[in-house]
């Protein structure tokens, strides 16, 4: 994944995070990101990501819900935002290999989160890709013959 992708990640979970405690609006969010962005962010995926989470949350967190063991509400806000992107992404984005995204989200998640939250995300992100893309998961879990196939 280029380090554009990777920047406009990161923006992306610190706007979700700005709208789960500040409330602001979807515009609001971007016009502020915006005015601060570099041109090493890929920012119109910036604004995908930002206004897809926000947008399907309800159903994004509908995805997630069942890899719990707690409620979702009760996830801290930064892993919540991390793993709704992640989902996001799973769900929308079937050109990125799903271990991209978990493996973008775990290191989201060592940079942002509670100290052992890159854990947490991890695993309820393999839980949830297996779900989402359970041919994906599949077939990287087979193990290869001798002969390469």
């Amino acid at each position: 994944m280029s380090h554009q992708r990777s920047k406009a990640r990161r923006l992306a979970v610190q706007a979700l995070y700005q709208w789960q405690v500040a409330g602001h609006s979807i515009s609001e969010i971007i016009t502020q990101f915006a005015e601060h962005a570099s041109k090493k962010v890929d920012f119109a995926y910036f604004r995908e990501l930002t206004t897809g989470v926000i947008d399907q949350h309800v159903q994004l967190d509908e995805q997630l819900q069942p890899q719990l063991s707690r409620a979702l509400s009760g996830v801290d806000p930064v892993e919540r935002a991390i793993l709704r992107l992640a989902t996001y992404e799973l769900s929308q984005r079937l050109e990125i290999p799903y271990r991209v995204i978990i493996n973008e989200s775990v290191e989201l998640a060592k940079l942002y989160g509670a100290e052992q939250g890159h854990r947490f995300v991890n695993g309820v992100l393999d839980k949830t890709a297996s779900v989402l893309r359970p041919q994906e998961c599949q077939a990287r879990a087979r193990p290869r013959r001798p002969d390469g196939q």
